[in-house]
């Protein structure tokens, strides 16, 4: 394998973790991949820590590494597992031919990052195998995570054949079907061959973001107009009457609440709804084809422009209204990754109203039982605390990037026990576009620096002005 010696030795007492004593300054950081030789074999395997072990017989500072055995090194790739205790006279820092060999043993084929290796640099692939379970990003204010989650989103499109709905919040991916001038030629063509739709509140384009009353969830119905099935029982019947009369695509039957002789409960729940100003909403159909129904088309990616709403209440229905439709399908098993940027607004550990917390609990179920029936989410926010506990828990994949809190890097290795701490640490001095990648998705926890974006981004940075 083509490496760059760094000398000394390395020990394994039971084929599974290892121990390298190395000079200090010969490159080796936590993550990299090492090739440890032995008389008879070389090991393919990764460092997750180092420390300092005093001078070396020359007098130079040397350091201790400690990581991963990955399994035997051949000429037909990689052999992965545990192998038996050795001591290895050569350790060396692995190259572009063996991140290679571990990519194709594992099947690793979406080229979404780079790193650097002993002689280069070499592509980061996830696992297209491995993204029919939930991932979670996460970043702080700045750290490229909108950036990141664009390049995700594009190679998925390419180099997979998943459906993808996605909850825009800022309005960052509503150019996704615009590839840029500047992308290569051939994935620049398979982008324009895929079917993006994007919606946006009503008035502002051909395809409205609309949904319809009647087709609403008796749940979301309710949290739309802040109403308790307990507390407020009359006007509960009422929505629930009205739902079984309703015809058309109208928000709700205004004349008839007016209508003379209307009961108490009617009138009671035309004032609710006038107070709330419900009824001036957007967000409501009055004929024009809801959301729902344009998901059942599945176009490969269909983009929700939730930032244009004048009322807040307005995306989060929205949101519950998608969630809630995919759920009641459930059953017809089509593989649908829900992606959610800004995830915290709709799922919140301390949801705030009727609608969000209605939004949270759907998420918690899908997050929970969606996976068997191809209901993937990806979710991104700037801090793990923000999101719900019982869905961040269900997340079997991480992008993390910059994040400077002690406790935001608690809490991730603390949920996420795959990645390991002295990796999650680093995030803490990452600069832009660098992420750290662990989970199912990747062969090993690696850290790297997000690639290059193919379509147009929708909400970049605003300059500041010249003098």
């Amino acid at each position: 394998m083509d490496a760059t010696h760094v000398n000394d030795h390395a020990v394994c007492l039971d084929g599974r973790r290892f121990r390298a004593v190395a000079p200090l300054g010969r490159g080796i950081v936590p993550g990299d991949l090492v090739v440890l030789t032995t008389g008879t074999q070389q090991v393919l395997g990764q460092v997750h820590g180092l420390s300092l072990d005093g001078d070396g017989p020359r007098g130079d500072p040397t350091v201790v590494a400690e990581g991963d055995v990955l399994g035997l090194l051949g000429a037909d790739g990689v052999e992965l597992g545990p192998t038996a205790p050795f001591v290895a006279d050569q350790v060396q820092r692995a190259g572009t031919a063996a991140t290679v060999a571990l990519q194709e043993k594992t099947g690793a084929t979406i080229p979404v990052a780079t790193r650097t290796v002993s002689d280069g640099e070499v592509d980061v692939r996830l696992r297209p195998g491995k993204l029919n379970r939930h991932t979670f990003l996460c970043g702080q204010s700045g750290s490229g995570k909108t950036y990141a989650l664009g390049v995700l989103l594009e190679q998925m499109l390419v180099h997979t054949g998943i459906t993808m709905v996605v909850l825009d919040l800022n309005a960052d991916f509503v150019r996704l079907y615009e590839v840029r001038t500047d992308a290569d030629p051939a994935l620049a063509r398979a982008l324009e061959q895929i079917d993006v739709r994007v919606l946006r509140p009503a008035g502002e384009g051909t395809d409205p973001l609309v949904v319809r009353y009647p087709d609403l969830d008796v749940r979301a119905a309710a949290a739309a107009m802040r109403l308790d099935p307990l507390v407020d029982r009359d006007e509960y019947e009422e929505v629930l009457r009205y739902r079984e009369e309703a015809e058309g695509g109208r928000p709700l039957d205004i004349e008839r609440l007016r209508a003379p002789g209307r009961t108490p409960e009617q009138e009671r729940l035309h004032q609710r709804l006038r107070n709330l100003g419900v009824l001036d909403w957007q967000v409501w159909a009055q004929g024009a084809r809801p959301v729902t129904e344009i998901l059942d088309d599945r176009h490969r990616a269909t983009v929700l422009d939730l930032s244009g709403f004048a009322q807040p209440e307005e995306r989060l229905l929205v949101a519950l209204a998608v969630l809630d439709h995919l759920w009641a399908h459930r059953a017809e098993r089509r593989p649908t990754l829900v992606v959610i940027d800004e995830a915290h607004n709709v799922c919140s550990a301390a949801p705030d109203g009727p609608l969000q917390a209605a939004a949270t609990e759907r998420l918690v179920q899908i997050a929970g039982e969606g996976r068997k029936y191809g209901l993937w989410l990806l979710l991104s926010t700037q801090r793990p605390s923000k999101i719900h506990p019982n869905v961040l828990s269900q997340c079997d994949n991480l992008a993390l990037m910059r994040m400077n809190g002690p406790s935001d890097l608690a809490e991730i290795s603390s949920v996420f026990g795959f990645a390991p701490p002295e990796l999650v640490a680093k995030a803490a001095r990452f600069g832009l576009g660098e992420v750290l990648l662990a989970g199912g998705f990747v062969p090993v926890p690696t850290v790297a620096r997000m690639g290059s974006r193919l379509t147009a981004e929708g909400g970049a940075d605003v300059p500041v002005p010249r003098s």
